[in-house]
């Protein structure tokens, strides 16, 4: 935490029915103060969502349970770069905690962690981390979650809350599906199951990003401190990229293609058989693998 370290506020409690609703609830607050890179982390979330309203239920313990609070705006100004933050930077947020835990993981722990758009983290295509962005409203500078950087009485930007959720310990017999695992199922020893250590390294991590990608005005071309654009950290970690994959749509359109690259809002463009490029802003993707002796067409 500050001074020493980037973070507003910590809190960690036991129990969290759903760590980003309650931190999304806590910063439309107005009376409470939730300001930038503020974190709530929860031992277990008996009542958690993932995308599209899926429950994702943790007991005490077996998981690594996270969200962030984000207010760009507000970093834009902190960081000095006199930039504003752009509105196809809010779709890179959830993206680049992708990044930040896969970094985290491949170094904590030597699994080779991947990304499958547009939210998980996997390993050899089963499911390890789940992530989920939502947008909190904008509120007036004078709130006490903004800083008094801000100009008084202006309106900034809104915020977003990035949730993340990593099987750590679950039994294979835990596990929700067949298409899941955990850290522990993956054979890694227990000195890489200790959440003490990997979340500290992947939050810090993903701070170091996301206020690079801010004073970059999130522009997910742009190079960040260490050289590599986001959309390049992107690229280099996301298996979905060159893969055969099925979209499926809000309203159940199903869009089959090559997923060939991210946009510079961070959606997937699809190049269909005919040669047609489609941008896929939302919906679930599947990984489409030659399965069985004839070859057969199978989803991951």
């Amino acid at each position: 935490m500050q001074p020493q370290g980037v973070f507003a506020r910590v809190d960690v409690v036991d129990s969290a029915g759903s760590t980003n609703i309650d931190l999304a609830a806590g910063a439309a607050d107005t009376g409470q103060f939730f300001p930038d890179l503020s974190v709530l982390i929860a031992d277990a979330q008996p009542a958690g969502k993932g995308r599209l309203g899926r429950a994702w239920e943790v007991p005490a313990g077996a998981a690594m349970i996270s969200s962030i609070l984000l207010w760009p705006e507000e970093q834009c100004l902190t960081s000095g770069s006199g930039k504003d933050f752009a509105p196809t930077g809010y779709g890179w947020l959830s993206i680049l905690a992708g990044v930040a835990l896969c970094q985290s993981l491949r170094t904590h722990t030597d699994v080779d962690a991947t990304l499958k758009w547009p939210n998980d983290v996997v390993i050899k295509g089963r499911k390890l981390a789940g992530i989920l962005a939502q947008v909190v409203p904008a509120r007036s500078a004078t709130a006490p979650a903004i800083s008094t950087m801000a100009s008084s009485g202006t309106e900034m930007g809104p915020g977003v809350v990035v949730g993340v959720g990593v099987n750590v310990s679950l039994q294979e017999t835990e596990l929700p599906t067949d298409r899941a695992t955990s850290l522990l199922v993956e054979g890694v020893p227990a000195s890489g199951l200790d959440r003490n250590q990997l979340l500290p390294e992947y939050l810090n991590n993903f701070a170091k990003l996301y206020q690079d990608f801010a004073a970059a005005g999130g522009d997910a071309h742009m190079p960040l401190s260490g050289g590599a654009s986001a959309v390049e950290l992107a690229r280099d970690l996301m298996s979905t990229l060159g893969q055969q994959v099925r979209a499926e749509l809000p309203g159940g359109t199903m869009l089959y293609g090559t997923a060939v690259d991210l946009n510079s809002d961070g959606s997937l463009r699809l190049r269909d058989a005919l040669g047609q490029e489609h941008n896929v802003s939302a919906g679930d993707v599947l990984h489409l693998r030659r399965t069985g002796p004839g070859g057969a067409l199978g989803y991951a």
